[in-house]
């Protein structure tokens, strides 16, 4: 049984529990990434990555390629990536060679 399920014990002897839910992650072509520039406190600036659907050792790993193709720091939390500084265009350019619909988005 799942740790979220709500049933403590079952007179049923084939009962199964709740399945875990799979996520499953799209295809590259199938993801629609946005590429937004978010100021943080202190006038730091982030480059932000939202969009991505799939499970969160891929958006990990991606979040990895795109620290290291930007020779910066960042992280990945609540389903976006974090990039340190304003690198928009250099993120947009490696998603789209990756096979990703990615856009710049936001003012």
């Amino acid at each position: 049984m799942s740790g979220h399920s709500k049933i403590v014990f079952s007179t049923n002897p084939d009962f199964q529990g709740e399945k875990e839910k799979t996520v499953e992650t799209m295809l590259n072509e199938q993801q629609q990434l946005r590429v937004w520039l978010k100021r943080l406190g202190g006038g730091r600036l982030v480059s932000l990555v939202k969009g991505f659907n799939g499970k969160d050792e891929d958006l990990q790993s991606l979040g990895k390629q795109l620290k290291t193709k930007c020779s910066t720091g960042g992280t990945v939390k609540n389903g976006e990536i974090l990039i340190q500084g304003d690198h928009r265009d250099k993120i947009v350019n490696f998603l789209n060679q990756k096979g990703y619909k990615a856009k710049v988005s936001g003012g």
